[in-house]
């Protein structure tokens, strides 16, 4: 799955402020002391805080500039895969600029990008955390960054917990309905749930799951996958004809089409015709799903015939 991160952009440090040399003043004869005195005491305080504030900004605009060179760097290590490193450049560049969004944005990702799908130690979910952290106070600012709402559907998805996954997934969707893979996605998440309940209630009535609706399969059995598994199997099919409806060559939604049709066999409890034709649908999806990536394959080869070119 792709992860759209704004990595590739090109920082355009600001011009550094100048600090202005002030003269030192001599001191006054002591004939002036008494007239002078009242102006030079209201003078000299706006003067000092002016001075101040130069100074702070000044700081300021140095510090920008080295949050904006650890990025830079952060950048280059990210795209090396060197993870840890990239983590502690955009860390360094943070510190720098509390205020710096994509450093902390990158940050995020960095973390993302150390997350092992499916590994349940404490290690792996405190990186996962620390990732959603990031990307969330990115939406506290934003609830409408794409990027962050795409990554934290991945994490959760990659921690397991996939209610959450479809509920950011749903979120991409309300913002970019045109995207067709936040669809996909929410059918995979929907398949992958109903395959794990599928597999469980086949086990405990003896049997294994042979994808073609499971026939022999006792009426309990049945039953139970109907509850489990209903609401998955339609807003799965839901979601994966919307995925193919938007992109007609998106070949791995057409696969899960197919995998879902299956499940779907697996709950007509008894209804032969109603299993033979979700199997029906299993086939055509097949040769759908094979002509498809056919075709993307051959606009792959087209793309690269004429060879690289020289940037």
């Amino acid at each position: 799955m792709s992860e759209r991160v704004r990595l590739e952009s090109k920082l355009k440090p600001r011009t550094p402020i100048r600090k202005l040399r002030l003269s030192t003043e001599d001191k006054l004869v002591p004939i002036l002391k008494e007239t002078i005195r009242p102006m030079k005491f209201n003078v000299r305080i706006p003067v000092s805080a002016a001075l101040l504030a130069l100074l702070l900004m000044t700081a300021t605009g140095c510090n920008r500039l080295k949050a904006r060179d650890q990025l830079t760097k952060g950048v280059q290590a990210f795209k090396n895969a060197r993870y840890e490193e990239a983590v502690n450049h955009f860390q360094q560049s943070i510190a720098l600029d509390p205020n710096y969004e994509d450093a902390r944005l990158y940050l995020a990702t960095a973390y993302s990008y150390q997350v092992v799908p499916n590994l349940d130690t404490p290690e792996n979910l405190a990186i996962a955390q620390k990732a959603l952290d990031g990307f969330q106070a990115v939406l506290d600012k934003d609830p409408n960054d794409l990027t962050a709402l795409k990554q934290m559907a991945s994490i959760n998805r990659n921690i397991k917990k996939f209610d959450l996954a479809k509920e950011y997934e749903k979120k991409v969707i309300a913002i970019a309905p045109n995207d067709p893979e936040a669809y996909y996605i929410i059918g995979f998440v929907d398949w992958t749930l109903a395959y794990k309940n599928a597999i469980t209630i086949l086990a405990a009535d003896g049997l294994t799951d042979v994808g073609d609706g499971n026939p022999k399969k006792s009426k309990a059995a049945c039953a139970k996958l109907q509850a489990a598994n209903t609401d998955l199997v339609n807003e799965g099919l839901q979601y994966l004809h919307k995925a193919v409806e938007l992109n007609p060559t998106y070949d791995d939604a057409m696969q899960y089409l197919q995998l879902t049709y299956r499940r779907k066999a697996d709950l007509e409890c008894g209804d032969e015709a109603a299993r033979k034709a979700d199997m029906a649908q299993v086939d055509d999806w097949i040769q759908k799903a094979m002509g498809a990536r056919k075709a993307n394959e051959l606009k792959k080869e087209k793309a690269t015939q004429g060879g690289v070119t020289m940037q």
